[in-house]
């Protein structure tokens, strides 16, 4: 029976020789995570059932990084039932201040997760790892608790949507522009529980934080998951750093997909999803002015190295406006590191921005970049709900580095183009 890449994944892991759209199976999982707010959940459901042990310590991921370092006594007793429980077990890959990161792009820098590997994580943004050839989705804490004690997952096998990219992208265009123009397309439930697989010529144009980025917001189309061939530029990432051999599995030439989107990349323009909803996306003609508060530049979605160069050379020189707030996080140490070292910390600090430890923070309303009542953020975080950032009148507009980082340098909504 022909399948798509994700279906193969799935009956490789279910022990079957092949698998189709709606079937239920159980499969073996490669990899659970957890973080400091869905941790906590998962914990008390495996205690709760009277498991004694994970059943295996390596294959198990806990990563302090919404509320920590912690910021009040709340997240600071979440913290600590994690660290209690990571120690009572002897999970390795326990990460806490001093090891931080942000969990999607930690896990793959640290070499987790990779090619072939079935992952589950209690957040629903672990579908970021499909950059790498894996199947990754998000599950409630529930299951993430039935995942640490069984090292199974049940799985309704999802169909799949196929995009085709074709061409290269303009100066200024990147992967938050791909994604934000697909989930423009087709709405937040125009995947709902389905791969979206991602082929074409023009993938090799995408560097690998541009398909990082590509999947972490598939959940935003309502997906399962998302996720790319394995090709030189993922293989290239892995080597030297994923801890197991990679495994590669591609969709069968007459897969059966429901619908089959182009995509021409070198048409695309600076694309930006307004309030309050990823699917409200207009391009510069339609953006009007729009005066703002803040930018933030990091998150899951577009903290890694490439998008903080973008956002230094655009900041290079200039300085942020007056009465804006522009905070950096760096997604990992190793991240913050190399920022330091290539000397782009200074050219934010110079241009009047902060630079912030790893932390996901004001992407969920936590802390470090709250809005107060009718403030307005453009951010390059992955949703923009109502209330999202802080209060319930503030605004978040989704951007690519680009557009944040040339929004903090005029004071409102700008393209690159307008410096």
């Amino acid at each position: 029976m022909a399948m798509t890449m994700s279906q193969k994944i799935l009956a490789y892991h279910a022990g079957l020789e092949s698998v189709e759209a709606g079937q239920l199976i159980m499969a073996k999982l490669d990899l659970v995570l957890a973080n400091d707010i869905t941790g906590p959940v998962a914990i008390k459901e495996f205690k709760k059932s009277g498991a004694e042990s994970v059943y295996e310590s390596d294959k198990i991921a806990l990563v302090m990084d919404h509320f920590a370092p912690n910021k009040d006594i709340k997240s600071a007793q979440q913290c600590k039932i994690c660290r209690d429980f990571a120690a009572e077990q002897s999970i390795e890959n326990f990460f806490d201040v001093g090891k931080m990161g942000i969990e999607h792009a930690l896990l793959p820098e640290q070499g987790l997760v990779g090619a072939g590997n079935l992952v589950i994580g209690a957040d629903s943004h672990t579908c970021t790892y499909g950059a790498l050839g894996a199947f990754s989705t998000g599950v409630g804490s529930t299951d993430m608790a039935a995942g640490m004690m069984s090292g199974k997952c049940w799985f309704k096998v999802p169909s799949a949507i196929k995009f085709v990219l074709k061409g290269k992208p303009a100066k200024y265009i990147c992967g938050k522009d791909v994604i934000l123009h697909i989930i423009g397309m087709i709405g937040v439930d125009g995947a709902l529980y389905k791969s979206m697989e991602f082929t074409g010529g023009g993938i090799k144009y995408l560097s690998i934080d541009d398909r990082f980025t590509i999947c972490n917001m598939a959940i935003e189309a309502g997906a399962k998951n998302g996720i790319f061939p394995v090709d030189e530029v993922a293989l290239d990432y892995m080597k030297g750093r994923f801890k197991r051999q990679p495994k590669i599995f591609e969709a069968d030439p007459d897969a059966q997909y429901e619908r089959v989107i182009e995509i021409d990349m070198s048409a695309l323009k600076p694309t930006v999803a307004f309030p309050h909803l990823p699917e409200n996306t207009r391009t510069p003609e339609a953006w009007g002015d729009i005066k703002i508060d803040q930018v933030v530049i990091g998150s899951c979605t577009n903290g890694h190295i490439s998008d903080l160069r973008i956002a230094a050379g655009i900041l290079k020189g200039r300085k942020v406006a007056k009465n804006v707030r522009a905070i950096i996080i760096p997604a990992t140490n190793e991240i913050y590191l190399q920022a330091i070292h290539e000397g782009l910390v200074d050219i934010f600090i110079n241009a009047g921005a902060i630079v912030s430890t790893p932390t996901c923070g004001p992407c969920l309303g936590g802390y470090m970049g709250i809005l107060a009542e009718n403030e307005r953020a453009v951010s390059t975080t992955n949703r923009n709900f109502v209330g999202r950032m802080g209060h319930a009148t503030s605004e978040v507009y989704l951007a690519s580095p680009y557009v944040a980082a040339a929004s903090a340098v005029t004071g409102k909504l700008s393209s690159p183009e307008e410096l």
